[in-house]
């Protein structure tokens, strides 16, 4: 697993053995990527991420090396955050980020009472975990945290299904690799 693009191009980032954290592949974070800049690789300077279910951190570090000025990895497996802060550590990244070590219910509320807003709201729970998709969604729906023009984005398994609508948020695309697939949602 690397870092695709950004200045920290083609490093390496270290995962956990198992199948609970089951990192974002390299394709299919180029596609995501590819996608969120449309060929304006200045397009994600100064973004603000959630990283949730955050596993290794390679999507919110992809983020940072494309130019994301902060992200909130949350997860909630002690190991998972350790390796995590250690992928950090190792690229040198001293700021910009902050590791939140809980659950989602309890970061999200730790967020919103913070007034965190994000442009872009990650969230790749363990692809058995189907009811933590639509919980999320649901939640990030009746909260402030995602910025109004901002964008949801869910990685899935491409024969589920997490859902068009939740609350003001609605999925407006759906883009299927391999067995995985992104759902992108924005508030309507």
């Amino acid at each position: 697993m690397r870092i695709i693009a950004g200045k920290y191009r083609s490093r390496r980032l270290q995962s956990l053995p198992g199948m609970d954290i089951r990192p974002t592949s390299d394709r299919l974070r180029e596609t995501l990527f590819d996608v969120l800049t449309a060929g304006n690789p200045a397009a994600l300077e100064g973004t603000v991420w959630l990283d949730l279910f955050a596993g290794t951190g390679a999507v919110g570090i992809e983020a940072l090396s494309r130019g994301a000025s902060q992200v909130w990895f949350v997860e909630s497996s002690a190991a998972a955050a350790q390796v995590i802060r250690r992928n950090l550590r190792v690229l040198e990244i001293e700021s910009g980020f902050q590791v939140l070590k809980q659950d989602i219910l309890r970061a999200l509320q730790k967020l919103a009472s913070e007034r965190a807003v994000a442009d872009f709201i990650f969230l790749d729970p363990p692809y058995r975990m189907e009811k933590a998709y639509r919980e999320t969604l649901r939640l990030l729906s009746t909260s402030h945290l995602l910025s109004p023009t901002g964008m949801a984005i869910a990685e899935h398994e491409k024969k589920f299904d997490p859902g068009d609508e939740f609350g003001s948020l609605r999925r407006f695309r759906r883009l299927g690799q391999g067995d995985a697939a992104l759902s992108f949602y924005r508030i309507a």
